[in-house]
C-alpha cells in the first residue's frame, strides 16, 4: 500500500542545498586542492566566546531556559528589538509589533500563513530566495516572478502589471539573497507605496542588514506613521552572531497580525529555542563593535570577489554583496552540469542559477550563486584562479 502524499509538497523540488551537497558523494579532494564549498551563506565559525559563555551560563543556572517560553518570544528580546529597531530606522516600533521565531525562513513562512492561501498569489523577485518560492509552493499560493534587469533590481512599474485580485503581497530581499544587491532606499520606499495603494503586504527580508555597505538605514518606511498594516519586516540573528545552529529570527508588524501569526507558532513550534533567545539578546547588547568587525571583513570579502571577477576571462558579475556574488558564466555547458563539473574537477561547490530562477527560464543555465562569505580572501583568490583555469 501507498500512502497519499500531498500533491503541492510531491511538486516542490528538492531543496537545493542539500542536493548539492550530494554532488560530494565519492568526489575525493587531494590535500593540495581542498574542497572550496560556496554553496550556502552560513557561518562556519562559532559565536565568539562571550557569547558561548552566555549560552553556557543560561544553560546551567537558568532552569526556565530549558522550558517552554511564550510563542512569540522572550519580552526581553522583543523589547530589545523594538528599540534598537526604532532608533535605527528613525521611527516607532512597539514590543508587542516584534515576535521572535525559529530562524528567518520560519518568519517567513509565518507571515505568509496570515496573507495567503491556495490560490491567492505573492511576487517574488527573480532571481528568488529559493525557500520562499518552495513555502509558496507547498501551500498552493502562486509565486509570480518578477523580472530583474541589469543590476538585478526589481522595477515597482513592472510590479504593478503583475498584481492582481489574488495578490496578496511583494516580497523583497535586500541586501539580496541569491543577487547580493542592495536596493536603494527610493526603490523600497515606490514598492512601499505600491502595497500601500493597493491594499497588499511588502515583506521585506532583511536578513544581511548588518553586512550592508552603507552607512544609516537602508530605508525609511518605519519612519512613517503608517506602515503598520502594510510593511512586513523579517530579520535573523543567526549571520551576525554566528547562531545559526540555535535559529534565531523576527518578524516586526502590527501587533493585530503577531496575534494571527501567534496561531500557527503555537502549532509549529509552540516557542522559539530559549537558549538560542538568550544568546541573541547578549549579542545585542554586548557585541555592537564584534558585528562591526565582522562587517568590515565581509565588505573585504565583497572587495576582493569584485576585483578578482573583473580579472575573470567571460565571466560576467551580476551582482555582488552582503554574503553572496551571483555571475553569469562563458561556458557552454548549462550551468547544473556545470556545477557538477566544478565539484570533480576543481574542487568548487556552488549553485548553478536554475535553483533561482523559474523552470524554463534559460537564463538560469547561465548564471551561478557564490556565498563568498563563507571563505577568506585568501581562499577567494585561489577560487578565482580555478575558475580562471578550468575550461569546459
Amino acid at each position: 500500500m501507498v500512502l497519499p502524499l500531498n500533491p503541492d509538497i510531491r511538486a516542490t523540488f528538492l531543496p537545493p542545498v542539500m542536493e548539492a551537497r550530494r554532488w560530494l558523494e565519492g568526489v575525493a579532494f587531494p590535500p593540495e586542492r581542498p574542497l572550496i564549498n560556496v554553496s550556502q551563506a552560513a557561518p562556519m565559525e562559532a559565536p565568539p566566546e562571550g557569547l558561548r559563555q552566555a549560552l553556557a551560563d543560561a544553560a546551567l543556572n537558568q532552569p526556565e531556559a530549558h522550558l517552554y517560553g511564550p510563542v512569540l518570544g522572550l519580552p526581553e528580546l522583543r523589547a530589545e528589538v523594538a528599540s534598537q529597531w526604532s532608533v535605527a530606522y528613525g521611527g516607532t516600533i512597539a514590543p508587542e509589533e516584534v515576535a521572535i521565531t525559529q530562524g528567518c525562513n520560519q518568519a517567513f513562512c509565518t507571515v505568509i500563513t496570515t496573507l495567503a492561501s491556495a490560490g491567492d498569489e505573492v511576487l517574488l523577485p527573480t532571481p528568488w530566495y529559493f525557500n520562499h518560492k518552495m513555502w509558496l509552493d507547498m501551500q498552493g499560493v502562486g509565486a509570480v516572478p518578477l523580472p530583474t534587469g541589469a543590476g538585478l533590481i526589481p522595477d515597482p512599474d513592472e510590479a504593478a502589471a503583475l498584481i492582481t485580485p489574488r495578490t496578496r503581497a511583494i516580497v523583497l530581499v535586500t541586501p539580496n539573497n541569491p543577487g547580493g544587491v542592495e536596493y536603494p532606499a527610493e526603490t523600497l520606499r515606490a514598492f512601499y507605496d505600491l502595497a500601500k495603494t493597493r491594499g497588499i503586504a511588502l515583506i521585506l527580508d532583511e536578513t544581511y542588514r548588518d553586512f550592508d555597505a552603507r552607512t544609516g538605514a537602508p530605508h525609511d518606511l518605519f519612519a512613517d506613521p503608517d506602515w503598520r498594516g502594510t510593511l512586513i519586516h523579517l530579520y535573523s540573528f543567526s549571520k551576525a552572531y554566528r547562531l545559526t545552529g540555535h535559529r534565531v529570527g523576527a518578524i516586526v508588524a502590527d501587533a493585530a497580525r503577531l496575534s494571527e501569526a501567534e496561531k500557527f507558532l503555537d502549532c509549529v513550534a509552540i516557542c522559539p529555542s530559549q537558549l538560542g533567545q538568550i544568546g541573541a539578546l547578549w549579542g545585542m547588547r554586548n557585541l555592537s563593535q564584534w558585528v562591526a568587525g565582522e562587517r568590515d571583513e565581509i565588505l573585504a570579502r565583497r572587495k576582493a570577489m569584485s576585483e578578482g571577477f573583473a580579472k575573470l576571462p567571460g565571466w560576467k558579475l551580476l551582482g555582488c554583496g552582503a554574503f553572496f556574488a551571483y555571475a553569469e558564466h562563458p561556458h557552454p555547458l548549462p550551468s547544473p552540469e556545470l556545477a557538477k563539473r566544478l565539484v570533480r574537477e576543481v574542487g568548487i561547490l556552488l549553485l548553478p542559477g536554475t535553483m533561482f530562477r523559474p523552470e524554463g527560464d534559460p537564463r538560469g543555465e547561465r548564471e551561478v550563486r557564490i556565498a563568498f562569505a563563507n571563505i577568506g580572501v585568501g581562499d577567494i583568490a585561489r577560487l578565482i584562479a580555478r575558475l580562471a583555469a578550468w575550461q569546459s
